[in-house]
């Protein structure tokens, strides 16, 4: 047990003690330190979902289909078709494409084989087709919530889109870095079971794991990460947001869009800088929203870099292959466009079909769809609990920094899936 305290006293150490503000050293002067944006005009900012959380897509910390187990296997109610609310009015070839990339992976799972060979024998059904092929051989089950209910919150993410280059010039002064080279990661899992899914980040000085580079001492103008830049982009607060949502394309001059996503993290505690604003007196509850953040930016190009600052994490990216038609979930398989989600996988299996009944964005009006479980979110916690991928660009943004909805989930497990 004394060893298990210290090396919780070194996970609070390196990823929970609240930071301050970290800003260039006293030495520098203004011109050292990194240059703060100038900031595009209000048509030009594609909308940024609500900074509330950090969320980015983590590297998958449950194998494709892994049932749940202990008390989250209980949180699944067995479930008849006719209780899935609106599967049957839901155009179920729309979502095939995502659900054959699910099976891709999930065939090699014994429990899911004899389901996915049979989805992956029929390409493309159409609607009634599927919907007989699922209920042959897949069964539903109601997610529930440790309360009892059935009914949980539904947010959307999307993938941003900014304008960058692979080399600096004066359009193109902040730099995407990869992951950089003595990042220290330690699985504590490995070490310690019971503090499985837990992980340390640090760096190695004279033999001692030490917190990593905050976002203050990343963000000066000898960066301690020099000749780690990945690529370039002209707007700060659009790299700030681009790692919160933790992929994103980035347009390059010649016609070129790279496909970026998430590489690894500093270790370092995540912060909003929406509460920051709040907490200081200088935005509203109501204002802080994704576009009230920036408009804030703009106005207070002088507070920009100690706002930022506030927030001491910092994610580091990696180029994705070209073609991809989305960016990379948990599950490892290109997220679809209004047919992927994000999941907390202790109870909901990596991969699975979904059926989600909610309501589109500020509004009441039905949203009933076969989802893939697809994707896993640092804010994505219990079994009726979704991130909505809307897709990429300007109007996937409106519509993930909108959503904030309740819903519910049915998940359809194999038929010979017994939990």
């Amino acid at each position: 047990m004394r060893k298990v305290f210290w090396v919780l006293l070194a996970l609070t150490a390196c990823a929970t003690e609240p930071q301050k503000p970290a800003v260039p050293p006293p030495s520098k002067t203004p011109a050292e330190a990194a240059p703060v944006c100038a900031c595009p005009t209000i048509e030009e900012v594609p909308p940024i979902q609500i900074p509330d959380v950090e969320r980015y897509a983590v590297p998958a910390i449950a194998k494709a289909g892994e049932p749940p187990k202990g008390p989250e296997l209980q949180l699944l109610k067995t479930s008849s078709w006719e209780a899935v609310d609106g599967l049957d009015q839901d155009n179920l070839t729309a979502a095939w494409g995502a659900l054959l990339q699910s099976c891709g992976s999930l065939k090699k799972n014994a429990l899911w084989r004899n389901a996915c060979e049979a989805v992956l024998a029929s390409p493309s059904p159409s609607s009634a087709e599927a919907l007989a092929l699922l209920r042959e051989h897949f069964s539903p089950w109601r997610a529930t919530t440790a309360n009892g209910t059935d009914t949980g919150l539904i947010t959307g993410y999307y993938e941003p889109l900014l304008r960058g280059s692979r080399v600096k010039t004066d359009r193109y002064p902040f730099p995407l870095y990869s992951r950089p080279g003595d990042l220290v990661t330690v699985e504590l899992a490995s070490l310690y079971p019971e503090l499985a899914n837990r992980r340390l980040r640090g760096r190695l000085q004279e033999g001692k794991l030490t917190p990593y580079f905050s976002r203050g001492e990343i963000e000066i103008r000898q960066s301690p990460l020099a000749g780690k830049e990945l690529l370039w982009v002209d707007d700060i607060v659009d790299l700030f947001f681009l790692q919160i949502q933790g992929s994103g394309m980035v347009k390059l001059d010649n016609g070129e869009q790279v496909h970026v996503g998430y590489a690894d993290q500093n270790g370092q505690p995540y912060q909003s800088i929406g509460k920051v604003l709040i907490d200081r007196g200088e935005l509203t509850p109501d204002k802080a929203s994704m576009q009230g953040i920036k408009d804030w930016a703009r106005r207070n190009l002088d507070k920009l870099r100690d706002l930022l600052n506030s927030n001491p994490s910092y994610v580091f990216f990696r180029e994705l292959p070209n073609g991809l038609s989305g960016p990379l979930g948990a599950l490892g398989v290109p997220l679809a466009a209004e047919r992927s989600i994000a999941v907390d996988p202790r109870y909901i299996p990596l991969g699975a079909p979904v059926f989600l009944s909610t309501t589109y964005p500020n509004s009441e009006k039905p949203l009933r769809r076969l989802m893939l479980a697809q994707d896993t979110g640092g804010a994505i916690k219990g079994a009726v609990r979704a991130d909505f991928f809307w897709g990429a660009g300007n109007d996937a943004g409106r519509l993930a920094g909108a959503m904030k909805q309740q819903g519910r989930m049915w998940v359809l497990l194999p038929k010979d899936y017994t939990p």
